[in-house]
C-alpha cells in the first residue's frame, strides 16, 4: 500500500540526519468557484495577491510546534516583502485558544470570502489541538479578513460536531461553493475518512446554513490524504477531489466528488489517476476546471511496482467536462521539453499550483521537484514552469530554477528541498501570475523566493529571498516557514 502524505512536524533537519526525504501533511489547493480560473488569496480586498503560508513548527510563547499563520501581502509593482505582513498565533489577540507545544496551529489552512464582506478570510487547522482530556482533538479557526489584511480580531472556532469519534479536527480544509447558493463553503477533515462540510457561509459570530456529513470513497479505516476545491464540470458549483488509498487494493488514487443543490455527492463519484497534492483550473480555457495532480513517488516503493507511477515522481493532467473526468495526459521529466531527467527519488510533482504567467488566457502549471539533486547537493531541490495553451500543457517553453540558477537568491545547499511548496499568484498587481517557492532552507527555518511574471515568462530579475526572520518568525527549533501555502 502506497500512502504519501506530508508531516507537518517533521524537519528538514531531520532529514539530514537520516539522509532521506521527508515528508508533509498534505495541503488542500481550491481555485476560483467558477473553476476557469485559478484563485488567489486577497485578504485586504486592494485586488493584488497575497500568500499566507504556514509556520506550523514556530515557537510561541517558548512552546515547541505551537505554530503560527504568516501572511505576506503582495503590492503594487513591488511584489512580495516582509514589510507588509502578518503574523498570528492562538497568542495573538481575538483567537481561541492558547498557543500550546503540538498544537501546529497552520498545518492546513484554506482561504474564501466565508462572510461575503468582499475580504477574504482563512480557515486554519490546528491539528494537535488538545481539548481537555482530548489529546489531539483538533481544532478549527476563522480569521477575518480586513482592509488590514488578516488579524485575530472576532476570529472564531467551528467546532467539532463528533469529537469522540476522531482526533484531529482541522487536519485537512478546503473551501468553496458545493451547494451553488452563491456563499461559500467549509469542508473539514480529521483522522477518520468522514468529511465535515459547513454550507451556507459562516457568519463572524460562527454560525452556518447548514452542515453535511460526507464518507469519502476511500479506504474506511484512513483519513484522506488531501482536499482539492474547484467546478470541473462546469455547472457552477464547486466538486471536491478527495485522495486517499483506494478501498479494494490500497494504492492512492484520487476520488472526484461533484457539487450540486444538495452539496457534496459521494454515491457518483468518479475515480481519477493518483497523486497527493492536486490543483484545479481551465488550462486550456474551454469552460470546464482540469485537474492537476502530483504522484510524486518513485514507480518501485518497497519492491512494489506502484500503479501509474513512474521514476522520480510523475504529474496527471484529468482535463474536465460536462461529464467531469475527459482526457488524461501524464508528464515527466522524460516528457519532451520539460527539463531535466526522471532519476529516483527525485520527487517531481511534490507540489504544483496554476496560474496564467503570459496572460494568454491559458493556464500555466509550475511543478515542485522538492527532491532534485544537484551536482553534489542532496535534495536540495528545484521548479519547473510547464506553459498552458488551447491544448493544454505542454513541455513547449519550459523553465527550470533552482538556487544556484543566475539571479535566484541563495545557493543549493542539501536538504533544501526547494520546490516545498509553489505559488502563482498575481502578487505584484501587473495582472500576470508570479511565483513564489518554498524551501527548508536553513535546516528547517524556511524560506520564501519571489519570482516575478515578466508579462511573459517567470524571471530572476528582480527576485529576492524572504526569511522567517524577516518575516518576525523566530527561527528556535524548525518553523518550517514556507512549507504549506493556503489554498
Amino acid at each position: 500500500m502506497h500512502r504519501r502524505t506530508r508531516t507537518t512536524l517533521a524537519t528538514v533537519a531531520a532529514a539530514a540526519v537520516t539522509g532521506g526525504l521527508l515528508t508533509f501533511t498534505a495541503a488542500s489547493t481550491a481555485v476560483a468557484v467558477d473553476g476557469t480560473v485559478a484563485s488567489q488569496a486577497d485578504f485586504n480586498n486592494d485586488g493584488i495577491g497575497d500568500v499566507a503560508t504556514s509556520a506550523s513548527g514556530a515557537y510561541v510563547g517558548g512552546n515547541s510546534q505551537a505554530g503560527q499563520v504568516v501572511v505576506a501581502y503582495g503590492a503594487q509593482g513591488t511584489g512580495l516583502t516582509a514589510a507588509k505582513r502578518s503574523v498570528i498565533s492562538q497568542d495573538t489577540s481575538g483567537v481561541p485558544g492558547g498557543a500550546e507545544a503540538g498544537d501546529a496551529f497552520s498545518s492546513d489552512t484554506a482561504y474564501a470570502d466565508f462572510d461575503g464582506d468582499g475580504y477574504d478570510d482563512l480557515a486554519v487547522g490546528a491539528p494537535g489541538e488538545d481539548l481537555g482530556s482530548d489529546k489531539d482533538g483538533g481544532m478549527v479557526t476563522i480569521l477575518w479578513g480586513s482592509a488590514s489584511g488578516l488579524t485575530g480580531k472576532g476570529a472564531v472556532e467551528i467546532a467539532d460536531p463528533a469529537a469522540g469519534s476522531h482526533d484531529q479536527w482541522g487536519r485537512l480544509l478546503a473551501a468553496g461553493d458545493f451547494d451553488g447558493d452563491g456563499r461559500q463553503d467549509l469542508a473539514v477533515g480529521t483522522s477518520k475518512s468522514k468529511l465535515y462540510v459547513f454550507k451556507g457561509g459562516i457568519s463572524r459570530t460562527g454560525t452556518y446554513g447548514s452542515r453535511q456529513t460526507v464518507q469519502a470513497p476511500i479506504m474506511a479505516a484512513y483519513p484522506p490524504e488531501n482536499l482539492t476545491a474547484g467546478d470541473v464540470n462546469g455547472d457552477a458549483t464547486t466538486d471536491l477531489v478527495v485522495s486517499g488509498p483506494e478501498p479494494v487494493d490500497g494504492w492512492t488514487r484520487n476520488f472526484l466528488l461533484f457539487g450540486g443543490a444538495s452539496g457534496l455527492d459521494a454515491s457518483s463519484f468518479q475515480e481519477l489517476r493518483p497523486g497527493v497534492i492536486s490543483g484545479i483550473g481551465d488550462i486550456d480555457n474551454d469552460g470546464f476546471g482540469d485537474v492537476v495532480s502530483g504522484a510524486s513517488w518513485n514507480a518501485v516503493e518497497s519492491g512494489l511496482d506502484v500503479p501509474y507511477a513512474a521514476k522520480g515522481g510523475k504529474v496527471w493532467i484529468t482535463y474536465g467536462s460536462e461529464y467531469g473526468v475527459g482526457t488524461v495526459q501524464g508528464i515527466t521529466q522524460d516528457t519532451s521539453g520539460v527539463p531535466g531527467s526522471s532519476e529516483t527519488n527525485d520527487m517531481f510533482g511534490y507540489e504544483l499550483d496554476l496560474g496564467d504567467v503570459n496572460g494568454d488566457g491559458f493556464l500555466d502549471l509550475v511543478i515542485g521537484v522538492a527532491g532534485e539533486n544537484i551536482d553534489s547537493f542532496t535534495d536540495t531541490g528545484s521548479v519547473i514552469v510547464l506553459y498552458g495553451s488551447a491544448d493544454g500543457i505542454s513541455g513547449t517553453g519550459a523553465q527550470s530554477f533552482h538556487q544556484d540558477t543566475a539571479g535566484v537568491p541563495g545557493g543549493n545547499e542539501k536538504y533544501d528541498m526547494f520546490g516545498m511548496d509553489v505559488k502563482l499568484d498575481d502578487v505584484n498587481g501587473d495582472g500576470k501570475a508570479d511565483l513564489t517557492v518554498g524551501s527548508g532552507e536553513n535546516d528547517g527555518n524556511g524560506a520564501l523566493a519571489y519570482l516575478p511574471s515578466d508579462g511573459s515568462r517567470i524571471t530572476a530579475t528582480g527576485s529576492r529571498s524572504i526569511s522567517p526572520t524577516a518575516l518576525g518568525v523566530a527561527t528556535t527549533g524548525h518553523p518550517l516557514v514556507g512549507a504549506n501555502f493556503a489554498d
